[in-house]
């Protein structure tokens, strides 16, 4: 089984109207926590999409007019991105998507390889969560321990890396940064009994 660990970073938080300028993914396989390829590219946007973002977005990732220039045209994005996951056989039932929140990369991704193609070249469909891992951990260490669950559970990548021990993000948040933390905190979670 694979897993393709992913994260984008965009100029806003609607894929209605934002758009992607950052991706990352790192193709691992599960079994043995073997890294088999990566990706990262800055996603260039013309000028008049790039006037249509939230400055609160891009505050948070650091990005800016003239870095986007120097990424790449989202269609050799694209190309790029089915190239890296023919080459790693990535396929329905033998791979999924592991993000922190795949309801929101998973919006983005698809401006950069829509679902008919996807669903042509028959990719997974289940984009797995990290905060949901966590919880369902940290659910089954309250009933293991015959303790009470906690009444409020901060489920950030920040506050799961804290909770095991991981630092911060780096900042400004880039897609491979995010990429490799999230990475860093999965194998803390597995590695505590998941």
């Amino acid at each position: 089984m694979k897993a393709i660990f992913l994260d984008i970073e965009t100029t806003g938080l609607d894929p209605g109207r934002h758009k992607c300028v950052d991706i990352a993914f790192k193709i691992v396989q599960v079994e043995t926590d073997e890294v088999l390829t990566s990706y990262a590219s800055i996603v260039r946007q013309p000028k008049e999409l790039w006037e249509m973002h939230d400055p609160m977005s891009v505050r948070v990732n650091g990005f800016n007019w003239e870095l986007i220039q120097l990424g790449k045209e989202p269609d050799l994005v694209s190309i790029e991105i089915k190239k890296a996951f023919t080459d790693q056989k990535i396929k329905r039932g033998e791979a999924v998507f592991v993000c922190q929140n795949p309801s929101f990369d998973r919006g983005f991704f698809n401006h950069l390889v829509p679902v008919d193609e996807q669903e042509r070249m028959n990719w997974p469909y289940h984009w797995l969560d990290l905060a949901s891992m966590f919880w369902m951990m940290r659910v089954l260490k309250a009933r293991e321990n015959k303790g009470t669950f906690p009444t409020e559970m901060e489920l950030s990548k920040d506050a799961i890396a804290k909770y095991y021990g991981v630092p911060p993000e780096q900042k400004p948040h880039r897609a491979l940064n995010g990429v490799n933390h999230l990475l860093e905190c999965y194998m803390e979670l597995i590695k505590s009994g998941f």
